[in-house]
């Protein structure tokens, strides 16, 4: 029998956050208390957002709107980095978000351990930014992935290349 195997790694659908930026900023454009601050929520570059308005208030305003559309959208907050605001001048201020991608390697070792723990018939290979766990029985693998979604690790874990 073939060695079934898949993929734990950390990171998010890049698509369903670029949809929790667009209802963001739809919101933040028809809502009262945004009126004539020129608040601005949109990409800045690959793997940022910026939140950017008239006032630090507006912009942590515009920030807890982008939130509640990530949580809507299922996008794990874990997966944001978010600076503290800061001046940028003209009168306005602006949060850099970055979106955190790759399994940091605490993390990685962490979970190859909980698995190497579990005395089951699988084998975890750390593999840079995700863990390959191969094993013989998908019955085993259930269990594998079953014990790591209990856990609560500090980055957006997922699973991919179910095999």
């Amino acid at each position: 029998m073939a060695e079934a195997s898949f993929d734990i790694e950390a990171g998010v659908d890049r698509q369903e956050v670029d949809n929790a930026i667009n209802q963001a900023r739809k919101e933040v454009a028809t809502r009262y208390d945004f009126r004539d601050t020129e608040t601005i929520v949109e990409w800045a570059g690959d793997e940022g957002i910026k939140i950017e308005s008239s006032s630090q208030d507006r912009a942590r305003a515009a920030l807890e709107v982008f939130r509640e559309k990530c949580v809507k959208r299922s996008v794990s907050l874990k997966a944001l980095d978010v600076a503290d605001p800061r001046d940028v001048g003209g009168a306005r201020s602006r949060i850099d978000i970055t979106l955190r991608t790759g399994l940091p390697q605490d993390i990685a070792k962490d979970i190859v351990k909980q698995i190497k723990a579990t005395k089951l018939k699988v084998t975890p290979t750390n593999m840079g930014d995700k863990v390959r766990v191969a094993g013989k029985s998908r019955d085993d693998l259930q269990e594998i992935i079953a014990m790591i979604k209990t856990q609560d690790y500090a980055a957006p874990i997922t699973f991919s290349n179910y095999k």
